[in-house]
């Protein structure tokens, strides 16, 4: 084999060689082109995930928030209307207990006979031959007036002989309220009866009747109360 033979398989080795490398770095080039694709698809879903879940978390805050702020809101306005509720209720109550107090101020005829009705009713509930019996000391000559058509009422309706009622001399209840002293304790009229032993107790003042009659009309009142609030 001469040198020209020689050189020439020599250049085609060489070409050979190139061709095979050229091809390996243009499959090294697209796999690499591949994999940096693929992990840059990978970065961009991470970080548009990332984006959502810090969206998300932002539009969660927001929505407690609003619902804070609206139960807040709403608690605030219940309260509101709540007040506004009561101070009409307790209008309404001042404004009955007024005239209950003219009653027993003004009507001796009309609070005798009330007197006389509420001593039966509690003689009624409290079915005892003998009891205790308090009074304001300014209703004690009205009590005493009708204390015993009283008792003989209690033992026609009940059946049973007239029991024996003391009225306490020592104790009385509170006097009718005093506009110079709001905050003292008051009675606006009524009886308060006892068994002896005390043990017994039932409480028929006018205030007493007119709390029953509020809590008993209190769905009443309040419903009331709202219409008075909507005008």
């Amino acid at each position: 084999m001469n040198d020209a033979d020689v050189s020439r398989q020599i250049q085609q080795m060489v070409r050979f060689i190139r061709q095979e490398a050229e091809e390996k770095a243009n499959e090294i080039s697209v796999s690499a082109e591949e994999e940096f694709n693929i992990e840059k698809l990978q970065l961009v879903e991470a970080e548009k995930k990332k984006i959502r879940q810090e969206y998300e978390r932002k539009e969660r805050q927001v929505e407690i928030r609003k619902k804070i702020e609206y139960s807040m809101q709403l608690n605030a306005s219940r309260i509101k209307v709540l007040q506004a509720q009561d101070d009409v209720i307790s209008s309404m109550k001042e404004a009955a207990s007024k005239e209950l107090l003219s009653v027993s101020h003004h009507h001796d005829h009309v609070y005798r006979n009330l007197l006389k009705d509420l001593i039966v009713q509690c003689l009624l509930r409290l079915k005892e031959p003998s009891v205790l019996l308090r009074c304001r000391k300014e209703d004690l000559h009205l009590v005493e007036h009708v204390l015993d058509s009283a008792a003989q009422e209690y033992a026609d309706k009940a059946n049973v002989d007239p029991p024996e009622i003391i009225v306490d001399n020592q104790v009385y209840l509170p006097p009718g309220p005093n506009h110079h002293n709001a905050h003292d304790i008051y009675c606006s009229g009524g009886v308060v009866l006892a068994s002896r032993d005390g043990k017994i107790v039932c409480e028929n003042t006018l205030d007493a009747r007119l709390d029953v009659v509020f809590r008993k009309k209190l769905p009443e009142v309040n419903f009331l109360c709202i219409v008075i609030l909507i005008l």
